[in-house]
């Protein structure tokens, strides 16, 4: 049995989230399906990483078994039976216990706020034409690393035995008519970034003092946390792995 890594990138705005739900619309079923059609057997994958409906990611990752030889167009493949806002970029042999949830050693996000309205980041980002505080967002972000107890930022009904996480990179930073906040960290919860997000726009329009953000994070009550901005300015930029686990897959042509 060989267990392979994929790599993928998918628009999630027509997702009700990327993990296998029943009943519902996800990435990793549309997934699933397509390795199940061209290999000729139900895979099941495990995703690196679940992310929200409507959240968009730029490399998730995937691991799956199979003990049937690759399509030497495995690739092309793919591609051609996953859905338009679904790709998948790599394919790589692990060893047979490699977890791709697991294995990763961090993850990083990125928010994007747009200031003036443009049609073609309706599913990119959050439209967000209002007076901001720029060095309050930036020192609210710089705050996020002191702590590594995030219980505040993670939604309700969670199945999480820790809620402690370290945080690498937590800095906002404008880009033309675009705000973006970027966050790396070992391992993130559910609705965590979108909560530190809203949280910290607060402090950004005056809402939210230092000492009160200071506070909120302390409190680990979720219900002094805002989570209310919109899921399309997510993404899932890079799943992070030890040097060396990943050994992409080579075809011989046919």
């Amino acid at each position: 049995m060989n267990r392979y890594f994929i790599e993928v990138g998918y628009n999630g705005a027509q997702y009700s989230g990327f993990q296998v739900q029943e009943n519902s619309h996800t990435v990793q079923a549309e997934i699933d399906r397509a390795l199940s059609v061209l290999l000729r057997d139900t895979i099941v994958s495990t995703g690196s990483s679940r992310t929200d409906a409507g959240v968009n990611a730029r490399q998730n990752f995937l691991h799956f078994d199979t003990a049937l030889p690759l399509h030497p167009q495995f690739m092309y493949k793919i591609n051609a039976i996953l859905p338009d806002d679904v790709v998948l970029r790599g394919i790589y042999q692990v060893p047979e216990d490699a977890n791709s949830r697991f294995a990763a050693v961090s993850r990083s996000y990125e928010y994007t706020l747009y200031i003036r309205k443009d049609p073609f980041m309706l599913d990119r980002g959050y439209f967000f034409p209002y007076k901001i505080d720029l060095a309050a967002l930036q020192e609210a972000a710089a705050v996020i690393m002191e702590y590594n107890d995030f219980t505040t930022f993670s939604k309700r009904n969670t199945q999480v035995k820790t809620y402690i996480c370290k945080i690498t990179e937590s800095i906002w930073k404008v880009e033309g008519e675009r705000i973006v906040y970027n966050v790396t960290g070992n391992r993130f919860l559910r609705g965590m970034v979108r909560g530190l997000v809203g949280t910290m726009l607060r402090v950004g329009r005056g809402k939210l003092s230092m000492k009160q953000f200071r506070a909120a994070i302390e409190s680990k009550d979720c219900t002094n946390a805002d989570f209310a901005v919109p899921p399309q300015g997510l993404f899932l930029m890079k799943v992070n792995y030890p040097e060396g686990l990943l050994q992409p897959v080579s075809f011989d042509r046919p």
